[in-house]
Formats: C-alpha cells, sequence, structure tokens
C-alpha cells in the first residue's frame, strides 16, 4: 500500500487530465435527506477516468520503451485514453480491438490518432492477439487495470475527493470493472481519511471482484452481463484483487433498472448523461443509503459518458421501473366491455403507462398494462392486492427480466375467426383525460380486438388498435372517428400487420 500511496502522490496525469469537479445532487440529496455529490469524472477529454491511468503508465515509460510504441486491447474507454495518451507522448498507439465493436468507438479511436486492429470477436480474443503483437513488435502493453501506474493515475480521483471536501465524507462509492479505480481510490482515501468508508459498486450480474472477495482468491466469471460494459470484466486484476479486498469495506450489487434509474437521477440533476457503467456508483450508493439511513455526505464517481445514443430508449424504459415509479402487471379478465371499465376505475385515477391485449376468442382476456406509481415501490403491492380483491388474477412483471427485455413488445399474435378487423394508427395529444376519451368513443358493439399504447414522455400519444366492425358498419366507424378528432391511419394492408397482427 505504501508503495500504491507515493506513486499516487508523484503521479504524472494533469498534462492531459483535468480535475473535474465535485457536484452537489441537489434534488436527490433532498430525497435522500442527506448530502450527495457526484465526482465528474464524465468531464476528462475521453469523457471518462481511463485518461488518468493510461497517460500515468505512458509517461513512466523509457525513450527506449516510447520509440517501440504502446499496444492496449479495448473495445471503449481505456482504448480512447491510450490513443490520447500515446499522442501526447509522441509514440505510436495500436489499439485491438473486437470485429463486435461500435463504428462510433472505431472511429473516436482513429481520430485520436491511435492504429485500430480488428481481431475477434470478443474482448478476450482481442486481448490475446494484442499480446501476441506485443511480443512480435515490442511495443508496450498498457493494461487497462492490473498495473501499479494504472492504479496510481485511477487513484487521483481519490486524491482530488478528498482535497475538495474538506468536511468529513461518509462514504465514496467507487464502480469496479477490474478493479483499477477502486483500488487507487481506496488506497489514497484511506490513507488520508481513515474513517471514510469506500464501497465498490458492481453489476449483479457481474460481480467479479466480490466473488473474488469471497472465494479469498481472483476467481474467473464464466460470463457477465453487457449492458454496463464499461464494468462488464471476468476477472479482476492481481493487484487490484489484494488491495481492494484489504481497503474496501464492502461492495454492493446493482441491477440493470437501479442503475437506469441513476442514469436519470444524474441527468435530472446535472443535464448529464452518464454511461451505464458512469452511474453504477450512484446506483450503489441510493442502495446503500436506502438500507443505512443517515445525514453524512455520501459521494459517487461518474466514471464516464461514452453512451451510444441508441441505448437511451432502453435507459428511459427501464429507469421508471427502477425508481419504483412504474408497475408491469399481467392482468387476466374477461373479454367483457363492463369487466374492462371496472378494471380501469380499479386504478384510482394512476396513469396507465403502457396497455397491450389480444382477444382471445375464449371469452378471456390477457392484459399487460404499466401503470405509474405515486408514492414508490410499496404502492405496488398494494395496487395488486387491490385488483385481486376485485375478483383479477394479477401477475407482477415489474421484476421480470424476459418481461421487460421481450415480452412487453409481443403482446398479441395472430388470431383467427375476426373476418371484419381493421388495424388503426391513432395519434392523440397527450393530455389527462385523452386515453379514456379515446377508449369510450368506441360503441359497445364494436369489438375492440388488439391495442398497444405506450406513454413516451412526448406531447402525442401513439395507439394500434384493431377493431372488429361488420361491413355494414364501416361508414358510422369513419364518423365515430371523425367526431372524435384524433388523426388516424388505416394499416390493415400495412405488411407488419398483415403477417404479424391479422385475425382474419
Amino acid at each position: 500500500m505504501q508503495d500504491t500511496i507515493r506513486r499516487i502522490l508523484t503521479a504524472r496525469v494533469y498534462d492531459v487530465a483535468e480535475e473535474t469537479p465535485l457536484d452537489p445532487l441537489r434534488r436527490l440529496s433532498a430525497r435522500l435527506a442527506r448530502p450527495v455529490l457526484l465526482k465528474r469524472e464524465d468531464l476528462q477529454p475521453v469523457f471518462s477516468f481511463k485518461i488518468r491511468g493510461a497517460y500515468n503508465k505512458i509517461a513512466a515509460l523509457s525513450e527506449d520503451e516510447l520509440s517501440k510504441g504502446v499496444i492496449c486491447a479495448s473495445a471503449g474507454n481505456h482504448a480512447q485514453g491510450v490513443a490520447l495518451a500515446a499522442a501526447r507522448r509522441n509514440t505510436p498507439a495500436t489499439i485491438v480491438m473486437p470485429t463486435t465493436t461500435p463504428g462510433i468507438k472505431v472511429a473516436a479511436v482513429r481520430a485520436l490518432g491511435g492504429e485500430v486492429v480488428l481481431h475477434g470477436e470478443s474482448f478476450d480474443e482481442a486481448y490475446a492477439h494484442a499480446r501476441y503483437l506485443e511480443s512480435q513488435t515490442g511495443a508496450a502493453f498498457i493494461h487497462p487495470f492490473d498495473d501499479p501506474d494504472v492504479i496510481a493515475g485511477q487513484g487521483t480521483v481519490g486524491l482530488e475527493i478528498a482535497r475538495q471536501h474538506a468536511d468529513p465524507i461518509e462514504a465514496i462509492f467507487v464502480p469496479i470493472g477490474g478493479g483499477g479505480l477502486a483500488a487507487g481510490v481506496a488506497a489514497i482515501v484511506k490513507f488520508l481519511r481513515p474513517d471514510t468508508r469506500v464501497i465498490g459498486v458492481e453489476p449483479i450480474d457481474a460481480p467479479t471482484m466480490k466473488a473474488s472477495i469471497d472465494a479469498g482468491e481472483v476467481v474467473t466469471l464464466n460470463e457477465v452481463g453487457l449492458f454496463a460494459d464499461g464494468v462488464a470484466v471476468r476477472r479482476a486484476g492481481d493487484h487490484t484483487f489484494r488491495l481492494c479486498k484489504d481497503l474496501l469495506d464492502e461492495i454492493v450489487l446493482v441491477d440493470t433498472d437501479a442503475i437506469c434509474a441513476a442514469i436519470k437521477d444524474i441527468f435530472d440533476d446535472s443535464r448529464a448523461i452518464a454511461e451505464p457503467s458512469g452511474a453504477v456508483a450512484l446506483a450503489g450508493l441510493k442502495a446503500w443509503a436506502a438500507a443505512h439511513p443517515g445525514a453524512g455526505t455520501l459521494i459517487a464517481i461518474n466514471s464516464g459518458a461514452n453512451l451510444n445514443f441508441d441505448r437511451l430508449r432502453h435507459v428511459a424504459e427501464r429507469a421508471e421501473i427502477g425508481e419504483g415509479a412504474e408497475a408491469l402487471l399481467a392482468v387476466a379478465m374477461k373479454d367483457d366491455r363492463d369487466d374492462y371499465r371496472r378494471f380501469l376505475d380499479s386504478l384510482d385515477g394512476r396513469s396507465v403507462t403502457e396497455f397491450n391485449y389480444r382477444w382471445s376468442g375464449d371469452g378471456d382476456a390477457q392484459i399487460f398494462v404499466g401503470v405509474a406509481l405515486r408514492n414508490g415501490p410499496h404502492e405496488r403491492d398494494d395496487l395488486i392486492a387491490t385488483l385481486r380483491a376485485g375478483g383479477y388474477a394479477v401477475e407482477d412483471m415489474s421484476d421480470n427480466e424476459t418481461a421487460k427485455l421481450h415480452v412487453r413488445y409481443m403482446v398479441g399474435g395472430r388470431t383467427v375467426g375476426l373476418p371484419h378487423e381493421r388495424i388503426l394508427r391513432f395519434q392523440f395529444p397527450e393530455r389527462p383525460g385523452a386515453f379514456l376519451r379515446f377508449l369510450n368513443s368506441l360503441q359497445p358493439a364494436w369489438a375492440l380486438t388488439l391495442f398497444h399504447y405506450r406513454n413516451h414522455g412526448d406531447d402525442v400519444g401513439r395507439v394500434l388498435a384493431g377493431i372488429s366492425v361488420p361491413p355494414q358498419e364501416q361508414a358510422q366507424l369513419t364518423a365515430a372517428l371523425a367526431d372524435l378528432g384524433y388523426p388516424y391511419v388505416d394499416e390493415t394492408a400495412n405488411p407488419a400487420c398483415r403477417l404479424f397482427l391479422d385475425g382474419a
């Protein structure tokens, strides 16, 4: 540990790295009734703390070593850190990336001056190839976490926190992948502030360091979840394991929903968008605070912001569940208009965020419904109890990973025996009462055979509906829709509907 402290105190990171701010999260602090601060490593030049360790390692190389270049294997933040650090030290950098790496990350590394070599379909294959190229070229291998100089560079994050916040700190929460950041931060914080707890945070489906500490030795996980890809590491480092085992006070595990909710918390307070691994520490902070009430200051490290834009859809979907603000329920009921209306009344004015069902043809209906909650997760249990007391069969899908990832988008399917079904796509203003006004506009004689609605927070609500209307009543339906005044498109002949939803 003393060697690690010396390396941290003499680390050369500020030729390229910034001293990032320690920002208060005021809204979250009010919710938790205690000060919560966020260390903004997402504001580094490569949007991640990884530049610190990469540069500190490369800065320690001799001129002879620099002349042969550097090499690493990475599909993410470490790759960009090495590329930028090498450019500042005027040494060539070879970055081996899996062939499955998104083009935006490959382009980012090349823009920083790195030579990209695409090899293999996994990190392990890219890593093995990088080690082979190292043996052939003599280039210095820059490990993403298991190197004393890399650990020291990352440890400067903890040094800054101790300097920036002179008042007592109850706990600092650090994300763990291979453990470089956690090892460095724990070493310097325990040296300077021995009373401050340092708590590691890992995804529940990638508990690499916790599994190793529990086993008393470094273990290799068979597989890890990839949602928080920046901390999806199957094996912790030897150096990092020794430091984390001795210095971390505990490790908290968090799931995907909690990570998404933390991304939303960061955005709500700072308008910054964290990558999933960047929000892992805050998710752990929230979980720990719920189990340890108090008034002490808590600090989480936002480790990065390299997020593919198209992932925001998934994050937004899961954040509400992670915050306990939405319940997903499967409800069985009679396919009866009065029973259906009674079900809506049972929601007691709560907003419907999603509504899916498909007529079964046997007199029963299975509904997949999302309901906005007003008072947190405990309200979900009360709602389920109320619905069951009303005679409805209810299954809670809020924690069912398969339901959240797949089934919610697949409710429906083909049904035979609906020769007069029309499938219509509607838009209506997203304001109180608009959803129920739409439902109540349909005549009882017209069977609602398919329905999909999802509230995405837009100004406009979007619905896909199937309506069974005899040919002689088509004109009446057209008139009713005109009176309703919501724009719609007849999608009955749309190939997607014809192939997968056609009830004829």
